[in-house]
């Protein structure tokens, strides 16, 4: 499948990208922020996100006032939650503790979109990937969730990091927009890969049940010599790769797996 160009949002030739923005409660850089704000067709806050846009907005807050806020308001500042309440901004509680935030302002969005018929391409949620890590496990989990939530690409950005799940089977990712990092990756996280076949980086890969190899500057390289090898953790993650200069990365995959790449500031 063609998945979106995950830098274009960013890009002023090549933003013809329709997305969804979801504010997380995690600072992220402003440059991003503006972008991304003035480019969404729908924007978002889950609960203690609203901090962060309150802070980061600071003297022209009614400038950039979300669609709604939801969750189970345990994060959001009393200050905060009484100023976009009186500004008019939607306030959704949403007291379920079995999921996070993340997941259930996500929900929210979803009937939205189709509320509002929006035609929209990806969602884009803005933090998640910084401060403690077991809320950043938390965001790749919701990851996982958003298949059964909704039918768009969610893809999850903070600072110089892009997180994004591809699904099985065959994804071409366009990285020509100028703005990706020098990095990127391929993580096996929830599940190992048997099956996963790649052109477009640096050190390619070529995983099977019964053969793992890297294609390392166009020279095969046996890794594992022996057999029922995967990719997994404990035995092959694709991290601190980077790209040839073809453009164009392709996957083959036969299970969900972790892309992360760095964007520009």
């Amino acid at each position: 499948m063609c998945n979106p160009n995950l830098c274009s949002i960013f890009s002023r030739d090549l933003g013809n990208l329709k997305f969804c923005l979801l504010i997380l409660n995690q600072s992220f850089d402003k440059g991003h922020f503006h972008c991304l704000w003035s480019k969404a067709a729908l924007r978002a806050c889950a609960d203690g996100g609203a901090n962060c846009l309150y802070h980061i907005t600071e003297g022209s807050q009614d400038s950039f006032l979300p669609d709604y806020i939801s969750g189970d308001f345990d994060s959001i500042q009393p200050e905060v939650k009484e100023y976009y309440k009186v500004k008019g901004c939607e306030l959704i509680e949403t007291m379920d503790q079995d999921l996070t935030d993340f997941t259930k302002c996500l929900q929210i969005l979803q009937k939205k979109i189709e509320k509002k018929g929006l035609q929209i391409d990806v969602i884009v949620a803005l933090g998640g990937l910084g401060g403690r890590f077991d809320q950043t496990m938390a965001s790749v989990e919701t990851l996982f969730l958003a298949r059964n939530i909704t039918p768009f690409p969610v893809i999850v950005i903070q600072e110089c990091s892009l997180i994004y799940l591809l699904q099985p089977g065959k994804h071409k990712l366009c990285v020509d927009t100028g703005l990706e990092g020098a990095w990127c990756g391929l993580i096996p996280i929830g599940n190992s890969c048997e099956s996963v076949t790649t052109t477009g980086l640096k050190w390619n890969l070529t995983v099977n049940r019964c053969h793992i190899t890297s294609h390392h500057m166009h020279q095969e390289k046996q890794l594992f010599p022996s057999t029922n090898q995967v990719l997994k953790f404990g035995t092959l993650v694709s991290t601190s790769n980077t790209y040839d200069d073809s453009k164009i990365v392709t996957v083959e995959t036969d299970k969900p797996l972790l892309w992360t790449m760095a964007i520009k500031r």
